[in-house]
């Protein structure tokens, strides 16, 4: 299992090249700070000109900033790591979309909306912070802009006579406005994913549509609701519109604590081969973070990154069934058709759980080389197979050591495997994530 460094050597350069190193030291995360900064410097213009110019029709600022602020304090933790708050976000939505306050217009300038939301989520985040919670300032921020989109887009039309007198025009005005906000969310959303996770934008905004798409809906609806309601309920059309969203919070909850319940399941799987000595200490650990890494540089979506995790984290479950352990859980070091058996009864005991078929079938062809199906006539194994192949590779012969010569040249050495055992695009892919 020796690497020849003579056979290392000449590809070492590709592993540490200098686009790679250069893009090892470019700061991760940059983009959410400027978004803050750039919804903060917002809303202090805001506050400023809304104090020099008055408060227009204070009792319905007031009752708007409170419930925004309300919304605020019960913010949704979503799948992915995502926050949103829909009750805020609806209630933000409807003051900028106001037509009329009872049998009053609404004059409420767009300034006067940003400032009452922003005055309304930092009010609301502050009970998270004297709790620990951090604050979420990109995600704040992309809400506040989307409301600020729409203020800035429909205060100048409030007051025209289409708007006015015709409730089906102002109908299809706000349905269009409320769809084009909440695309803004997702979008900037999406870019501080992207930033972050250093993720593909298409795929991380992909990733928004599905996950917030639904609750967009839920959201626009009630603050379309709200603004129609308004003129003849006044404050308490808020009230009565924001109950939907009450219940659409809890199934939203409910769904999260299902997710979060499997993925401990799944680690509670994993420890049992490193608690029976199958497997060395941390090696599902790492073997999942870095295939996650590795999928998410090939594109993959976050559903299909999340089975990849799950099926890292368990993929030497089926050493459970070995009389012996592997020295050193290194499952690299041993024949095919015994790399095959254990993938094979692996899948078998993923299986039984009967929801986590498509797991199953990562873990079962995780064994199967990457060869050119033509020439074996057979299917080529899943892309997610393929990265924990080489992923569970790299980690069998790199263990927890942080030497990183050592882990170029085991990379070195799956690049010389690519041509039957590896995909030489996910071993790049690998590459690439080891360098930074």
């Amino acid at each position: 299992m020796n690497v020849s460094q003579s056979r290392v050597s000449g590809r070492q350069s590709r592993v540490t090249s200098p686009r790679l190193r250069s893009r090892a030291r470019r700061p991760a995360g940059t983009g959410p700070r400027l978004l803050a900064a750039a919804a903060g410097l917002l809303v202090t213009v805001a506050v400023v000109q809304t104090l020099l110019a008055g408060v227009v029709a204070v009792k319905w600022a007031l009752a708007f900033a409170a419930l925004i602020a309300l919304g605020e304090l019960l913010r949704l933790n979503l799948p992915g790591d995502r926050e949103a708050a829909p009750i805020g976000t609806a209630c933000a939505l409807a003051y900028a979309l106001l037509i009329r306050i009872g049998p009053v217009p609404a004059w409420q300038s767009a300034l006067q909306v940003v400032a009452v939301t922003g005055i309304g989520m930092t009010l609301g985040v502050l009970p998270h912070l004297a709790a620990g919670r951090p604050a979420r300032r990109a995600s704040m921020a992309s809400r506040l802009l989307a409301v600020a989109f729409a203020a800035f887009v429909f205060r100048p039309l409030a007051d025209t006579p289409a708007v006015i007198r015709h409730w089906w025009t102002a109908f299809a005005v706000l349905a269009v406005l409320v769809a084009l906000a909440w695309l803004v969310n997702m979008v900037l959303e999406a870019a501080v994913r992207a930033s972050v996770l250093r993720a593909r934008l298409w795929v991380t905004f992909t990733d928004e549509v599905r996950v917030l798409g639904p609750l967009g809906v839920a959201v626009g609806s009630s603050a379309t609701l709200i603004v129609f309601a308004a003129e003849a309920m006044g404050l308490v059309a808020v009230a009565v519109f924001i109950a939907p969203l009450l219940v659409t919070q809890v199934a939203f909850r409910r769904y999260a604590g299902i997710r979060a319940t499997y993925l401990q399941t799944v680690r509670a799987l994993a420890q049992v081969t490193e608690i029976g000595g199958y497997v060395e200490a941390g090696h599902s650990d790492r073997v999942s973070r870095l295939a996650v890494a590795v999928g998410r540089e090939l594109g993959l979506s976050e559903q299909q990154l999340l089975e990849l995790q799950y099926a890292a984290l368990i993929h030497d479950i089926g050493q459970l069934s070995l009389p012996d352990p592997i020295p050193g859980g290194a499952t690299v070091l041993v024949s095919p058709e015994d790399q095959r058996q254990i993938a094979e009864l692996g899948a078998e005991v993923i299986e039984q759980a009967r929801m986590l078929d498509s797991v199953a079938e990562i873990v079962r062809r995780q064994s199967d080389p990457c060869r050119d199906p033509a020439a074996v006539g057979t299917v080529a194994p899943p892309l997610s197979s393929r990265i924990i192949r080489a992923v569970n590779a790299f980690d069998d012969l790199v263990g927890s050591s942080a030497n990183p010569s050592r882990a170029t040249a085991v990379v070195g050495r799956l690049r010389l495997d690519t041509s039957a055992e590896y995909d030489p695009e996910v071993v790049e892919a690998l590459a690439r994530v080891i360098a930074r």
